[in-house]
């Protein structure tokens, strides 16, 4: 039977109209999906018994479902969740005072082999579909009883960063349709606004995001071609000359012009140094950035080390002193292999050496 999960409006509407469906049941059914989270339906109560029935002859609503699910001594949340051919992503929930954000995946592993990300180590196995993306929120807010969707006032589940295993732009299609889904303000409703896509360089689709007014974060992790080809082979394909035009491009169409995020992961004596700062000021010349650096989270077989504090805070005093934003990220969920590069879903014999 078909999934409803990850459908766009109009494919729910053309599935009801083949029903023999009104166009209004598109909402209504929208609405429980998506603003409910239920996926039982004999408890769509606002439904006909009618066409309940025929909705379960033919179709399925289904959350993935969680193998495993760790809570950080700091709070932070990740889940370890499989879909129905058994493929699985972890995807993590990151508190603040009031609010927070849900980091999902978009791929089963990794296909750019970044050498300092543990999921690049792990094998690329296929695209998450638009369901399975979506999904990966829905998870968090079963785990939170955080349905019906809250207003944004009390809602703790308020942001969503696409920053977890896989590249987004290389699975851009189910992306956006999820994304679109996501932002649907009949249903799960976060603005885009509080949506964040990042890309480890996937020039030609950046400028596209601009168009569904989401913010853009980039891997970027070396200020030259060369350290960066070392590190990031997907700079081979996409140099940073492309890149930065690619980045000019989204803040052109953008409708306000927003800030890009710039991740930079400090790893000792690669690409912290004063010469390393002064190359990446210059790098971004003419673009709104802001810098957010990253102690790099150690893993086993890593062949890093982070820098250390004093090092990444004089970096980050060189590029303030230059009027440029760049804080240093507070590490979340390092103690169940939850921080930034530490995803990864497979183990031991499932993995791949980056030379």
């Amino acid at each position: 039977m078909k999934e409803l999960i990850g459908l766009s409006k109009e494919e729910l509407s053309a599935e009801l109209t083949a029903l023999g469906e009104k166009s209004f049941r598109t909402k209504q059914l929208w609405h429980w999906l998506y603003h409910k989270g239920e996926t039982d339906f004999d408890k769509m109560t606002s439904l006909s018994k009618e066409f309940r029935a025929r909705l379960k002859a033919c179709y399925t609503v289904t959350h993935p479902s969680i193998v495993t699910e760790q809570t950080s001594q700091d709070g932070t949340r990740k889940w370890l969740v499989s879909f129905a051919d058994g493929k699985q992503v972890e995807c993590v929930y990151i508190p603040e005072a009031d609010r927070g954000a849900v980091c999902i995946s978009t791929q089963v592993g990794c296909a750019q082999g970044c050498r300092f990300c543990h999921t690049g180590t792990q094998k690329m196995m296929r695209n998450l579909t638009a369901g399975e993306i979506v999904g990966q929120f829905m998870t968090a807010r079963d785990s939170y009883g955080e349905w019906p969707t809250p207003t944004d006032e009390t809602r703790y589940l308020s942001n969503i960063v696409v920053m977890g295993m896989g590249e987004p732009l290389y699975n851009f299609d189910n992306l956006k349709t999820a994304l679109k889904i996501l932002m649907d303000g009949d249903g799960i409703g976060i603005s885009k606004r509080k949506i964040t896509v990042s890309t480890a360089g996937m020039a030609d689709r950046i400028p596209e995001l601009a168009d569904l007014g989401v913010k853009l974060a980039v891997s970027l992790h070396a200020p030259n071609d060369t350290l960066r080809s070392q590190i990031m082979p997907i700079n081979r394909k996409y140099p940073l000359e492309k890149l930065m035009a690619a980045c000019r491009a989204y803040q052109e169409r953008s409708e306000r012009r927003q800030f890009i995020t710039m991740e930079y992961v400090m790893l000792k004596g690669v690409n912290d140094t004063p010469e390393h700062a002064r190359q990446l000021m210059s790098l971004v010349n003419g673009l709104e950035v802001k810098f957010n650096l990253i102690p790099f989270h150690y893993w086993d077989g890593a062949p890093f080390q982070p820098s250390d504090a004093d090092t990444i805070r004089r970096f980050a005093k060189m590029l303030e002193d230059k009027w440029f934003a760049a804080p240093i990220r507070r590490s979340r969920g390092e103690d169940i292999m939850a921080a930034c590069g530490q995803l990864k879903s497979l183990k031991g014999t499932d993995t791949f050496k980056v030379e």
